[in-house]
């Protein structure tokens, strides 16, 4: 199994190397990992005590960021290596203010491996979520490193529990404790007879308690908004602005403020979907404080604002479930107490079950759901307040796995 794993990684590694000639993104990869070890050796010393903080992409930063930032603080004279494994995350964050350096992983070879941990040497290791590299981690465990895995989530499905999954099972070991997202998944690595394992809760609900310490006031937002009720449309993509661009040319009274947020902020995108909206509407970039207020819809077609725009919801739809791309993170919008509604495809996202489960969360399969949710939420307020409650509700009574994981840390 291990051969045939290694034969796998040196295939994915020619395919990368060919589809990054087609593929600007693949591209941004396959190029980044090619400096990984130069930027490691001019920026680090044997000497230097290390911490190394792994992540897959974008969303997985941001779910170990609060964990990131604790430990930044709590050990100033360390080191912070942070590594990513896709462009998403590393063009996004490779200015990580938290992080002495930050390079793209090495694909997972024994021969990397090893090159990777001789720089590095971390005193302590953190992979978040779903992070798991078996070359990697069986050479952290015979170096006897300290290796921790956070926010993670398991599934029946995935090798570590199936009769073929003994490689990767084996690569769990590495970790000398799991912090799990739920009690389900600490069942499934019990099942496998690893038992170092404390459900912790999922970081994020940390991330976003966060969020309301800092001053989330946009006055270009404000001006927009006004006195009128808003819905923001945050992290879409084209499944779901289809629906929300059908309610608002039919459906929505001119009262009625719309900011969307696009994942893909792409020109020739934006231009479709301004094109495809019959009420009056203007771009980020073209927004001019003193008539942005006249239009109808707002579209962001600009990253890093999100998160406080939520602040001036009235409802939020968050993207991403309408199609098979993944939904985005809810609990940003949830922690300003705001009501939610998503697509259809939420499995992989057991906050999102919990959310419906606690009344805070509305999933809808086609149009004429999104137009009956829509119009339930803008013209009851008693429901609109219930749910934003709720949800409120649920983001402080799951906050708390940053101290569980820091109070078994000790460097």
């Amino acid at each position: 199994m291990n051969l045939f794993y290694t034969i796998l990684i040196y295939l994915v590694d020619f395919a990368l190397k060919i589809i990054a000639f087609f593929n600007k993104k693949i591209k941004l990869g396959v190029n980044g990992r090619k400096q990984t070890f130069k930027i490691l050796n001019n920026h680090l010393s044997e000497a230097d005590k290390k911490i190394w903080f792994h992540c897959a992409s974008l969303g997985e930063y941001e779910q170990g960021l609060p964990v990131f930032n604790e430990l930044r603080l709590a050990y100033p004279n360390h080191k912070i290596v942070l590594s990513f494994f896709s462009p998403s995350g590393f063009e996004i964050r490779k200015n990580a203010p938290f992080a002495d350096v930050v390079v793209y992983l090495p694909l997972d070879t024994i021969s990397n491996a090893k090159r990777f941990l001789n720089i590095v040497n971390p005193e302590l290791t953190v992979f978040v979520k779903y992070e798991i590299w078996p070359n990697f981690l069986n050479e952290i465990k015979r170096r006897n490193h300290r290796a921790i895995l956070i926010s993670a989530v398991f599934r029946e499905n995935q090798s570590f529990f199936k009769w073929y999954g003994k490689h990767t099972k084996k690569a769990l070991f590495a970790f000398e404790h799991i912090f799990t997202q739920n009690t389900k998944s600490k069942k499934l690595l019990e099942s496998i007879n690893y038992s170092s394992v404390t459900v912790s809760g999922d970081t994020r609900f940390d991330r976003v308690t966060n969020q309301l310490k800092q001053d989330n006031t946009i006055d270009f937002i404000s001006k927009f908004k006004s006195d009128n009720l808003c819905v923001v449309v945050g992290s879409s993509w084209p499944e779901d602005e289809k629906l929300i661009v059908n309610y608002i040319n039919n459906h929505a009274s001119e009262t009625t403020k719309f900011i969307i947020a696009p994942h893909n902020i792409k020109k020739s995108q934006i231009e479709n979907l301004k094109r495809s909206i019959t009420k009056s509407c203007v771009l980020y970039t073209e927004k001019n404080n003193e008539t942005i207020a006249s239009n109808q819809v707002l579209i962001l077609n600009t990253i890093g604002l999100l998160t406080k725009v939520y602040s001036y919801a009235d409802v939020a739809y968050v993207g991403g479930a309408m199609g098979t791309t993944g939904l985005h993170n809810t609990l940003e919008a949830a922690v300003f107490g705001v009501p939610i509604i998503i697509g259809k495809n939420h499995e992989k996202f057991p906050e999102a079950q919990r959310m419906i489960d606690n009344m805070g969360l509305v999933s809808i399969k086609n149009q004429e759901e999104l137009n009956s949710s829509l119009k339930d939420f803008i013209e009851n307020i008693e429901k609109r307040s219930l749910f934003g409650a709720n949800n409120k509700t649920f983001i402080n009574k799951n906050a708390g796995a940053v101290i569980q994981i820091l109070n078994y840390l000790r460097i």
